[in-house]
C-alpha cells in the first residue's frame, strides 16, 4: 500500500510502500517515554521503499542490550517520524500518527507487552466523545 505522511508543520514529508501486516503497537518503556503515550504504533517499511523530503533531526537511543536506534523527528514542531538502526538502516519504523492513511492501517500485533501499562491493554470500556 502506498502511504504518505509528514510532521505536524509540514517541513518534512515522506512516502513509502507499506505492508499493512507490518503494523504493530509497542509497549516498551522507551516507546512510552519517547512518544509521551502508553504505547507507540508503527509500520515497518524497507529502506528501498521509503523516501524522505526535508532534514529530520535524529536522537540516537542506546537500549539496555546495547542496540542503537535512531529516532527521527522534526526539529521545528517536534513530531516523531520514524526509527531506524543507524549502523544498518535497512528497515524504517514509521510512526503511524504521522501517516496520512493511518486509519487504514490497524495494528496487527503488540510487542513488549511485559512493559505495558495495565490499563493501556483495553480502553474499550472508557466513555467516548466525538470531540473534546
Amino acid at each position: 500500500m502506498h502511504v504518505t505522511g509528514s510532521c505536524h508543520c509540514g517541513a518534512i514529508r515522506y512516502e513509502a510502500e507499506a505492508d499493512p501486516a507490518r503494523v504493530a503497537l509497542c509497549h516498551c518503556t522507551d516507546c512510552q517515554i519517547l512518544s509521551g503515550s502508553a504505547w507507540r504504533a508503527s509500520v515497518r517499511v524497507d529502506a528501498a521503499d521509503f523516501r524522505v523530503t526535508g532534514e529530520p533531526r535524529v536522537y540516537v537511543k542506546t537500549a539496555a542490550s546495547g542496540t542503537r536506534r535512531g529516532q527521527a523527528f522534526c526539529g521545528e514542531c517536534g513530531s516523531g517520524l520514524y526509527a531506524f538502526t543507524p549502523a544498518d538502516p535497512r528497515v524504517y519504523a514509521i510512526r503511524l500518527g504521522s501517516v496520512d492513511q493511518r486509519a487504514e492501517l490497524p495494528p496487527q500485533s503488540q510487542i513488549w507487552c511485559d512493559s505495558a501499562i495495565p490499563w493501556a491493554l483495553d480502553v474499550s470500556s472508557l466513555p467516548a466523545s466525538p470531540g473534546q
